[in-house]
C-alpha cells in the first residue's frame, strides 16, 4: 500500500483508506474558512501513531488542546472504476438496421447519442465532437413514431426514458406538436470515482456541482447517492427532475444505490418536491439535479437552513457565472450594492459604492467540474468575497492521473487554473486529465484541449521555437483571440510581458526552447500566460470579473474611463 506522497503544495494518493483519511487533514488546509467550523477528532494512541484521522465540526486549533477522544464516523472505501451502460436497450429502440451497426462498432464505449431528425441521414455521434452516419436513407415519420412509441410517454420537458435504463430520450417537435426529430442520449453508470471529493463527502459538507453540459455532473452525483447511502449508510432522498439520476420506470435503477428517489411530475414544481422530501421523509441528504430556477434556488436556502445536507448540479462553467446570474445568485449568498461612508472607502481604497456578498452560501463548497478528471473545488464564501472586489481567490484544483488513476490536490490561484491543468497533461503526454474519457458522453473540443493537442504534436524543441516566434510575432494571438489581447487595455501581449521584468527577450527565447512542455508551461504561467485556440497562446486573464472576453471588454472599458479622468485632472492642475 503506498503512503500519500506529498509534492510541494500538491497532494498524491491512491483509493488506499489509509491514504483517504490522510486527505481529510488536507481539506482543511486548502479550504480555510471552512476549517473554522471543522476539526480533526482523535482516535486513541494506538490510532495516533497510525496517523490517521477524521473530519468532524469543531475549530482545528481546538484538537490539540482536546484530550477527548470521539466517535469516528465510516469512512468512505476504496472503490473500482466500474461502468454500465445497458447500451443493447438503447439500440433496440432505434430504427430497424441502425442498431446493428452500432452493436460491433470501434467506438461503442464513446458513443455519446445517436439523432434521429425527420428527412435527414441517422447519425450517431462519439466523443471528441465525431460523427458518423448510419445509413443513406434519411429518416421517415414511420421510423421516429417506431421509436416514440417504445419509450415511456414524453413529459412536459419533451424528455422520455427506456424502463430500468438510464437512457434518455429528448423530442424536437413542429409547431403543431408532432415530434420532427430524437436525441436518443446514451446513459451510463460509472461507479467507483468519488475519490475526487471523498474527503468533502466524509466532512458532511453541501456541495454544488457546476459544468457545461455533458461534463459529468449527474453521473457524478449518481454516484455520490450510491456512496452516501450504501457506504456511509446515509439516509438519501434524490429529487429526480427527469428521471435521468434514478432512471425511467417506477423502481429505480440500481446505480443509485439505497437512495430513494422521489419524481418530479412537473418541472416547474420542483421546488415543491424539494420541500415535500425534507418535510415528509427525514432525509439526512437532499440530492437535485440541474437547479435552474429562482424558486429552487429559494427551495435550496430553505433546506440548508434546516441543517439538511444537500448535493445539486446547476449550468455554468465557472463560480462567476453563479454570481452574476440573478436567478442562482442566492446559491452562493447573493450579491447585494452597499453604499459606504467616506472614511470607510477610503480605508478600504474602494469606490463608495460596492457589492458585497448578502447572506451564507447555501452550498459552502462549489465544484467546477473542467473535465471529468480536473475539477476545482472552492471555498464559496472566500472565493465570492474575492471575485466582488476583483481579487483572485485561492482554491483547490483536483486532477486525476490518466495513467494510474491516482488524483492530486494543488493549492493554486483561481486564474493559474488552466495553466496547471495544462502543464498536468503535457506531463502525461498530453492523454489528457479525463480517465473515464473512454467511458462516458462528452463534449465539443475546448481551447484548453485544442491548446495540448498542438502541444502533442510539438514535442521537441525546433517545434516550441516555432510556436514561441509566432507568439512574438503575432503579439500574443490570433485573430480569435485577438480581441483579448492587449489591445483591449486589460492583458499584456508576451513582449510587454518580458519588457516588464529584467529578461532578455532574445536571451530568454534561447533558454526557452531547451525547456520541454512542462517547464515551458510554468514559465509562461508566470508571464499570466495560457492555452489558446489552435496551440496559439494567449494573454491569460488577471483573475475576478475580468475572467472572460466580455469581461475583458468591459474591464477595458473602466480602464479608458480612469484615463480619461486622469487626463482632465491634469488639464485642471495645468
Amino acid at each position: 500500500m503506498k503512503a500519500m506522497k506529498t509534492l510541494g503544495s500538491s497532494t498524491r494518493m491512491n483509493s488506499a483508506p489509509c491514504q483517504r483519511q490522510a486527505l481529510n487533514k488536507h481539506v482543511c488546509r486548502t479550504l480555510p474558512s471552512l476549517c473554522a467550523h471543522r476539526t480533526v477528532s482523535k482516535r486513541t494512541q494506538t490510532q495516533q501513531q497510525s496517523q490517521r484521522c477524521c473530519v468532524s465540526y469543531v475549530a482545528m486549533e481546538d484538537l490539540l488542546a482536546d484530550p477527548q477522544p470521539q466517535e469516528e464516523p465510516e469512512q468512505l472505501q476504496p472503490q473500482q472504476l466500474v461502468v454500465e451502460d445497458d447500451l443493447d436497450q438503447l439500440l433496440g429502440v432505434l430504427p430497424a438496421g441502425l442498431g446493428d451497426s452500432l452493436i460491433s462498432h470501434p467506438q461503442r464505449s464513446a458513443l455519446i447519442e445517436v439523432v434521429l431528425d425527420l428527412g435527414r441521414r441517422p447519425e450517431a455521434r462519439f466523443q471528441g465532437s465525431t460523427a458518423e452516419l448510419l445509413r443513406e436513407e434519411p429518416v421517415t415519420r414511420e421510423d421516429l413514431d417506431a421509436a416514440a412509441a417504445a419509450v415511456a410517454p414524453f413529459g412536459s420537458d419533451n424528455r422520455a426514458g427506456i424502463a430500468g435504463t438510464l437512457h434518455r430520450i429528448s423530442a424536437l417537435r413542429s409547431r403543431k406538436g408532432s415530434v420532427v426529430g430524437l436525441t436518443c442520449r446514451v446513459g451510463r453508470a460509472v461507479s467507483g470515482h468519488v475519490d475526487m471529493i471523498h474527503d468533502i463527502l466524509d466532512a458532511n459538507l453541501p456541495i454544488l456541482f457546476l459544468g457545461r453540459p455533458g461534463v459529468g455532473k449527474t453521473t457524478a452525483i449518481r454516484e455520490i447517492a450510491r456512496t452516501l447511502s450504501d457506504e456511509l449508510r446515509k439516509r438519501v432522498v434524490i429529487v429526480d427532475t427527469s428521471n435521468e439520476i434514478g432512471g425511467d420506470g417506477d423502481v429505480p435503477h440500481h446505480a443509485i444505490g439505497g437512495a430513494r428517489r422521489m419524481q418530479v411530475a412537473d418541472a416547474s414544481k420542483q421546488h415543491h418536491v424539494m420541500i415535500e422530501a425534507v418535510e415528509n421523509h427525514m432525509p439526512q441528504v437532499v440530492i437535485v439535479d440541474e437547479i435552474g430556477t429562482e424558486a429552487e434556488a429559494t427551495a435550496c436556502r430553505t433546506i440548508a437552513e434546516r441543517g439538511v445536507v444537500l448535493i445539486g448540479t446547476a449550468h455554468g462553467c465557472f463560480l462567476e457565472n453563479l454570481i452574476k446570474n440573478p436567478t442562482l445568485t442566492d446559491l452562493v449568498g447573493g450579491v447585494s450594492s452597499v453604499t459606504l461612508g467616506d472614511e470607510e472607502a477610503r480605508s478600504r481604497g474602494t469606490q463608495k459604492s460596492v457589492l458585497e456578498r448578502k447572506g451564507p452560501p447555501a452550498f459552502p463548497i462549489v465544484i467546477e467540474m473542467r473535465d471529468r478528471g480536473a475539477w476545482v473545488a472552492h471555498d464559496t464564501a472566500e472565493s465570492v468575497d474575492a471575485l466582488l472586489v476583483n481579487k483572485v481567490p485561492k482554491v483547490q484544483l483536483r486532477l486525476r492521473d490518466p495513467v494510474d488513476g491516482e488524483v492530486t490536490m494543488l493549492e493554486c490561484a483561481y486564474d493559474q487554473v488552466e495553466a496547471q491543468i495544462l502543464a498536468q497533461m503535457a506531463q502525461h503526454g498530453g492523454e489528457g486529465s479525463n480517465s473515464s474519457s473512454n467511458t462516458a458522453s462528452h463534449e465539443e473540443d475546448t481551447t484548453l484541449a485544442a491548446a495540448t493537442a498542438q502541444l502533442r504534436s510539438n514535442s521537441n524543441s525546433t517545434s516550441i521555437d516555432d510556436l514561441v516566434t509566432s507568439v512574438l510575432r503575432s503579439g500574443g494571438g490570433n485573430s480569435s483571440s485577438s480581441r483579448s489581447s492587449s489591445s483591449n487595455g486589460s492583458h499584456r501581449s508576451l513582449q510587454e510581458a518580458l519588457a516588464g521584468t529584467d529578461l532578455d527577450p532574445m536571451g530568454w527565447l534561447e533558454r526557452f526552447k531547451g525547456l520541454n512542455e512542462a517547464e515551458a508551461l510554468q514559465e509562461l504561467a508566470v508571464l499570466k500566460y495560457m492555452g489558446g485556440q489552435a496551440g496559439v497562446l494567449r494573454p491569460k486573464a488577471s483573475g475576478g470579473f475580468s475572467y472572460g472576453a466580455s469581461s475583458a471588454v468591459a474591464a477595458s472599458g473602466s480602464s479608458k474611463k480612469s484615463k480619461k479622468r486622469a487626463t482632465r485632472a491634469s488639464a485642471k492642475r495645468s
